[in-house]
């Protein structure tokens, strides 16, 4: 975990995902990129419109002003290096074009409260984030002075499409040091399986995967309802979730349920691409 991108707005959900980050950077000994999209006005952009190089430089010497101040925190002491970049949306449009060019590990962002992740992704740029990014995205939703995982959980459907997603999840609870559980929610209606098919289902795709990690069947009135209540009883810290890069959030797994539980966990989500 070499290089940790935060995409940064100012806010007070910004700076928990910003702890976060160099939380992990000091045990990793990472590099943080701090990114700040400036939004200028279209028409100082615009060659029609005249350019207005004097209010652009005026405006990125403001950014570059608040940056330096909202890195001027005890908790960012330690992290080996910390780089801010400035970048306006229209024309460096993805979070994810600095990823590629650094080699990133791993975008932390900030998120509101319970139904926060619904309001900051569907219809923004940190939409596309999730649904374009190649490496995980971690969601982080309140404060975390020192940010431990011990126990981490991986819920999908153990379909084989989610194969690449839980080895990315596997060796991303590896650098952590954190314990991998893995859960699949048995429901009623449909979708309900016997103990014995769906201990033959998990089974099959950890066989497909490689792995000797043990799944959990847990019986719930919904899938959304079953992982909450899971890592309840196992003092979760963190939950994974694998997401289709090109339908974004409302397909995390099994249609809209992975989007329900992004919303409404109270935990950090992170986000393995498909």
């Amino acid at each position: 975990m070499k290089t940790i991108i935060v995409p940064i707005d100012f806010s007070e959900q910004s700076e928990n995902a910003l702890q976060v980050a160099a939380s992990l950077a000091k045990k990793h000994n990472s590099e943080i990129l701090v990114l700040h999209m400036l939004e200028l006005n279209e028409a100082m952009i615009s060659a029609s419109e005249g350019f207005h190089p004097e209010q652009t430089v005026f405006l990125l010497k403001l950014a570059e002003k608040r940056i330096n101040e909202f890195l001027d925190k005890p908790y960012l002491k330690g992290v080996e290096k910390i780089t801010p970049i400035i970048k306006h949306f229209k024309v460096f449009g993805e979070v994810n074009e600095i990823a590629a060019k650094h080699n990133g590990d791993l975008i932390v962002m900030g998120s509101h409260g319970s139904d926060g992740l619904k309001e900051i992704f569907v219809g923004s740029n940190a939409e596309k984030v999730v649904r374009n990014a190649e490496i995980p995205v971690l969601v982080i939703k309140k404060q975390h002075e020192d940010f431990n995982v011990e126990n981490f959980v991986f819920a999908c459907d153990y379909k084989d499409e989610s194969l690449e997603a839980f080895q990315k999840a596997k060796t991303f609870t590896e650098k952590l040091g954190a314990n991998l559980h893995m859960v699949y929610i048995n429901t009623p209606g449909d979708h309900f399986l016997s103990t014995k098919d769906a201990y033959e289902k998990v089974n099959d795709f950890l066989s497909k995967a490689g792995a000797g990690t043990g799944v959990d069947i847990y019986n719930d009135y919904s899938v959304e309802k079953g992982v909450l209540n899971y890592c309840e009883s196992i003092g979760a810290d963190v939950i994974g979730i694998p997401t289709h890069g090109r339908k974004g959030l409302s397909h995390f797994f099994m249609g809209s349920i992975g989007e329900d539980i992004a919303n409404h966990a109270q935990l950090p989500v992170i986000t393995f691409k498909i």
